[in-house]
């Protein structure tokens, strides 16, 4: 089998995600004890137990996300066969280095701790707003975007997921103004989304100096196949190529549909395969590229088939 490996975002973290891995596979647990002993958190139990608006803050939700992809990679690991490609969206891009041995888990999982804190701090100091645009191209949310920005004020294309999804991101009566714009342009919704800060915006723009002092204290390897960088859209084959891009991303765009479609044209017959919670990556997918093959792999049933 030839596989290109999806790691999901912020948003797919819940209450209870990969206890029945832990419960049923000893390598999951294994790679849950391992990332609580790395921060010094008890990261798993609020993982499993909650409360979930302790679980859905942004420092504790990325590592969450990245441990429960993490340890299924632990699982199957070698039953992925022959590996043409990773993307991982937003901070699981982080994931996709970790399955491509760019990064150990352990560095992975304390860089996006730290990230989720200066990503937390930049939105307490500038309050920002994200809203999901469904129904319209992305050049027009793009433009929609471009008529609200202004006065000191800013509303960009944050998250280009689908050729009619995109997320917008900036501040919140720019994103309210854009969101208002997409609708005039024949947009079928715009959902304001529940987030601790404007992200993929320039008002992160105050982390980025804790970010890029965080990646330079992390040992990169060479990644062991590419990954596809949120930031280009394109293959990344070194450490220092993958440590300026991961920075790069956290004010750039996510290109998700550039992901995709390059992942499709280095392995036209993969088949992609969804590692870690939900299957959000795998709806896109099929959006992005109709004709690809997806397989999603969160949760302990779902290995188990995979495995058998």
């Amino acid at each position: 089998m030839v596989t290109v490996l999806m790691c999901p975002g912020q948003g797919a973290q819940r209450v209870g995600m990969g206890k029945d891995l832990a419960e049923r596979f000893p390598l999951a647990r294994d790679t849950f004890g391992a990332i609580d002993e790395t921060l010094g958190v008890p990261l798993s139990r609020v993982m499993w137990e909650g409360p979930e608006d302790e679980l859905t803050l942004t420092h504790n939700a990325q590592p969450a996300i990245l441990a429960h992809t993490a340890a299924v990679l632990a699982v199957v690991a070698d039953r992925l066969g022959t590996m043409a490609a990773g993307a991982g969206h937003s901070l699981g891009e982080y994931s996709a280095h970790v399955a491509a041995r760019t990064l150990t888990v352990a560095d992975a999982a304390r860089l996006v701790r730290r990230r989720g804190e200066l990503m937390l701090a930049a939105g307490q100091a500038r309050p920002g707003a994200m809203a999901a645009v469904l129904g319209l191209a992305t050049a027009e949310v793009e433009a929609a975007c471009n008529d609200a920005s202004g006065n000191g004020g800013v509303a960009v294309a944050a998250n280009l997921n689908a050729p009619d999804q995109t997320v917008i991101s900036g501040d919140p009566a720019a994103v309210a103004a854009a969101g208002e714009g997409c609708k005039a342009r024949g947009a079928k919704r715009v959902v304001p989304l529940k987030v601790s800060g404007a992200f993929h915006s320039p008002l992160m723009a105050p982390a980025l100096d804790g970010l890029r002092e965080a990646l330079g204290s992390a040992d990169f390897a060479d990644p062991a196949f590419p990954v596809i960088a949120n930031a280009s859209g394109m293959p990344v084959r070194t450490g220092v190529d993958a440590k300026r891009l991961l920075a790069d991303q956290l004010t750039a765009p996510v290109r998700w549909v550039a992901c995709m479609r390059t992942a499709a044209e280095m392995a036209p017959d993969a088949t992609f395969v969804e590692v870690g919670p939900g299957n959000v990556l795998s709806g896109l997918l099929k959006r992005i590229v109709p004709r690809a093959r997806a397989v999603t792999l969160g949760t302990a049933d779902e290995v188990e088939k995979f495995l058998t």
